[in-house]
């Protein structure tokens, strides 16, 4: 069985990450979709949070399962006996970082490859970031973000304001 694993804050998931995760769903026999928390951000979602609205989006998807962890992917995709880390790409400078992340999981597990796999054109623009500044500021998400989560982004991000920057 291909077991490849999707990693990602998702806070929020975004349409972007929506059209990887079923297009990735489509190269492997599991796709496990990884909540991990990031210690450089400040979520405005806590990582269940996040696991529920993925589970609602993708909970459809056959061969997906949406978990959470923490530490290293290298570890985790060897717990999980993942042969590939499946990463996401909006422009050349996402590719700069991930690829440099790709070596290091590499040498930490050799047994884990890392396949990139180009967003979609509408959406080579959208970041989770853009959704909550959008949606901090009155604006429309509808198309931004699956039409499932849309109320839960708006009455967390307008209830909070920009505090997840802080």
């Amino acid at each position: 069985m291909k077991i490849a694993i999707y990693p990602g804050s998702f806070d929020p998931v975004t349409s972007g990450h929506v059209d990887i995760i079923r297009r990735a769903a489509g190269l492997c026999d599991k796709l496990i979709v990884a909540v991990m928390h990031n210690q450089a951000k400040k979520p405005a979602f806590s990582p269940e949070e996040r696991c529920e609205m993925l589970q609602r989006v993708v909970g459809d998807v056959p061969g997906v399962e949406v978990r959470m962890f923490s530490g290293l992917l290298a570890d985790y995709a060897a717990q999980e006996h993942a042969e590939t880390i499946i990463k996401g790409l909006r422009a050349v400078s996402d590719f700069e970082y991930e690829f440099q992340m790709a070596l290091a999981n590499r040498k930490l597990n050799p047994g884990v490859d890392t396949v990139f796999l180009m967003t979609s054109a509408e959406y080579m623009y959208l970041s989770s970031s853009i959704v909550k500044d959008i949606a901090a500021h009155g604006g429309d998400i509808t198309g931004f973000v699956p039409d499932s989560i849309q109320d839960d982004i708006l009455l967390r991000i307008r209830k909070e304001g920009n505090s997840w920057q802080r």
